[in-house]
């Protein structure tokens, strides 16, 4: 099977082949086109660098879409995963707080503190007038008297302190917290859905229905991420991939219907043109003169009706019995 460049196959040997026999034939009359049968090959990348743990498939095995053709060790990820559900866990207990706002036992507690310290501040003031009259009695010196006024300072601190917080649970939590606690909790979200999806990749799916075509890895090695390790050929579509000579190229279009042939086969194939190259390919031994341009071809695409069951490679001759009608 030829290897894919932006979606169209670059063509191997036997298509070279095919070039140069039709730019050695004199005629210019030419009514067919020849070319090999053809698949789409579709290669499957790693998504992760981990070694290769299982395979469900061998070399020339049908598979459907969906199904589990490899997989790779998903260790790292489901640990990263357990991390990061917690985390999220931990966020949604956080943005239900905030939008709950505070508990009555907190808010008891608040004004609890904040009488033991109005308490403590009575205390203080109280215990400082009275020094202060000791001392006009000179009964107490000046530097007790300048110990209990920081005492008094410390204590009424305190009380605005305690008050402010009791204010503030009052009033509930601020907006400003819930949308940061709302974020919070999206982001860890966020991550635990990038790693499920990680996860899920470790296992290499077929996304058509195929025949499994190579596996360049087997159990234990590691491939490097992006890097194929499977290859199907696609069983969606069946074609024909052709040149068609530059003679015949002003009769047939796309949508036109084609009978195809290959070697052993006395029935032929229906099948019908879905694309022509623009640009004309030619053999370089070549020069692109008047006499020459009947050596010119044009890639051409026919899908094969019913014809799934003929192997890749194969060549075929292709005709048009209605060329230019479609």
């Amino acid at each position: 099977m030829s290897a894919f460049v932006n979606g169209r196959a670059r063509w191997p040997v036997a298509g070279l082949i095919v070039l140069v026999l039709l730019a050695g034939c004199d005629r210019d009359d030419l009514d067919y086109a020849v070319g090999t049968v053809e698949r789409y090959r579709i290669d499957l990348a790693a998504d992760s660098g981990e070694p290769v743990m299982a395979l469900h498939v061998l070399e020339g095995d049908s598979v459907e879409p969906g199904m589990v053709l490899l997989e790779q060790d998903p260790g790292k990820l489901e640990v990263a995963l357990a991390r990061a559900r917690s985390e999220e866990t931990l966020a949604l207990a956080r943005l239900k707080e905030a939008e709950a706002g505070p508990r009555a036992q907190e808010l008891d507690m608040a004004r609890a503190q904040l009488a033991s310290a109005e308490a403590a501040l009575a205390t203080a003031e109280h215990e400082l007038a009275r020094q202060r009259s000791l001392i006009e009695q000179k009964y107490a010196s000046e530097s007790t008297v300048n110990l209990l006024q920081g005492e008094v300072d410390t204590a009424a601190a305190k009380v605005e302190e305690t008050r402010a917080r009791l204010d503030e649970l009052v009033e509930g939590t601020r907006s400003e917290q819930i949308d940061q606690a709302r974020a919070a909790y999206a982001a860890s979200r966020t991550t635990v859905s990038d790693l499920e999806i990680d996860l899920e990749r470790t296992k290499v799916r077929a996304p058509v229905r195929g025949v499994v075509e190579s596996l360049p890895f087997r159990i234990g090695e590691r491939p490097v991420r992006g890097q194929t390790v499977i290859s199907l050929l696609s069983a969606e579509r069946t074609f024909a991939r052709v040149h068609i000579p530059a003679p015949l190229r002003m009769q047939v279009a796309t949508g036109d219907a084609a009978d195809i042939r290959l070697d052993g086969h006395d029935a032929a194939y229906r099948g019908r043109v879905r694309w022509i190259s623009s640009e004309a390919a030619f053999t370089p031994y070549y020069a692109l003169t008047q006499h020459d341009r009947s050596r010119l071809a044009y890639l051409a695409e026919i899908d094969i009706d019913e014809g799934n069951r003929l192997p890749s490679g194969v060549p075929v001759e292709v005709r048009f019995p209605s060329p230019g009608q479609h």
